[in-house]
């Protein structure tokens, strides 16, 4: 696999072993103390020491900030612009999965704005403006599954309501992406399998979401394509590099559709990681079969694009069920610990949640105890 470089939607690198660009990367943005957001996870691992060795000997002076764990929520972004701070840090480097880089690109925002976190949730009519510095910043990303490198928001929980809130600007977007699938071999099976479906159900919302955007439709599509062709290599064969890189590819270009939008599945996914803690892929994956079949009457031309693009005959929701099956996920919620109890309040939670008014479909709260229901 040979590395790439371009611009769309923003700048990118990738390739096999490009994270060892990201010294000279900075210095050509005369930028000399980055600090490192990643998670804990991630702080364990030799990559990143190695990361940091290589930037220390490239002459630059980095710091890593490791807090972060689990759904991301605001004091990891406080206590991430205080790290910054205490590091006089000219540049962030934002290293993981979907929670670093969602927390990252936040402190990002919050190193020059005033006010409180949630002050910039998208939609607030007071939101303040964001008119200051935004510190230079690269993602790179660890799993393929959120592609929230090429996002111009990110998802961060309250700590005590663990309710998801989404923080949004255009400015948000990091103006560079190191996109090395070398990092995402040691993802564990589970995990390479629900972040993939992740991406996959970004391009598939997407596609189906409101509105008119041919080129959101024709990247979905083709995201859609290339999580089926590799997303299985990927969990059985770790090492295989071109699906790793493909499956990478598959998450950015899924990220890049759903600026058109995302829908029903998003909203009952983030409902179960606020009341159940439920890993985002996963409640994705195990939500996805219930949410298309409500879709299909409602868009069948859609579906039948959808069962194109994964090259079936089957209806889609069952194929779904089957690719789940063959990248070895649950079966249902009920698998993963979820109760006919905690229902009430997840319709609570998906129903004032922002993405599901993109749905080609109406839901209510009697569709979303429904889809709950099935998804068990």
């Amino acid at each position: 696999m040979e590395a790439a470089s371009y611009n769309f939607p923003t700048r990118m690198i990738f390739g096999p072993g490009t994270r060892a660009q990201l010294g000279d990367l900075l210095k050509a943005e005369g930028k000399s103390r980055p600090l490192i957001v990643t998670d804990k996870g991630i702080a364990g691992l030799p990559f990143l020491g190695e990361m940091s060795d290589d930037l220390k000997a490239g002459g630059l002076e980095p710091a890593v900030y490791s807090a972060i764990f689990g759904n991301p929520v605001k004091s990891q972004v406080v206590s991430g612009v205080e790290a910054y701070r205490a590091h006089n840090a000219d540049s962030l480097i934002i290293l993981g999965g979907g929670a670093a880089l969602d927390v990252g690109k936040v402190i990002a925002l919050m190193i020059n704005h005033p006010g409180d976190v949630f002050d910039y949730e998208d939609g607030n009519p007071d939101m303040p403006p964001v008119d200051k510095d935004i510190p230079f910043n690269i993602c790179v990303p660890t799993t393929a599954g959120t592609g929230s490198e090429v996002g111009r928001s990110s998802v961060i929980s309250d700590d005590e309501t663990h309710v998801k809130r989404i923080i949004f600007d255009p400015r948000m977007m990091p103006p560079l992406v190191v996109a090395d699938p070398e990092l995402t071999i040691g993802l564990p099976a589970g995990v390479t399998a629900a972040t993939g479906v992740d991406a996959l159900s970004h391009s598939v919302e997407a596609y189906l979401s409101k509105g008119y955007h041919p080129m959101a439709d024709g990247i979905a599509l083709e995201g859609i394509r290339m999580v089926k062709d590799n997303l299985q290599t990927a969990v059985e064969t770790p090492t295989d590099i071109v699906a790793r890189g493909n499956m990478l590819m598959a998450s950015t270009m899924g990220a890049t559709a759903f600026q058109k939008g995302l829908g029903v599945t998003h909203s009952c996914a983030h409902a179960l990681s606020a009341v159940c803690d439920l890993h985002h892929g996963l409640a994705i994956a195990l939500m996805l079969p219930a949410c298309m079949r409500f879709n299909a009457s409602t868009v069948p031309e859609r579906m039948d694009r959808l069962k194109y693009a994964v090259d079936t005959e089957q209806p889609f929701d069952q194929w779904l069920e089957a690719f789940n099956k063959a990248v070895n996920l649950p079966g249902g919620l009920g698998e993963v610990g979820v109760k006919e109890e905690h229902i009430a309040k997840l319709v609570d939670i998906a129903i004032v949640d922002v993405c599901h008014p993109c749905n080609p479909r109406e839901v209510s709260r009697e569709d979303f105890a429904a889809l709950f229901k099935e998804a068990l």
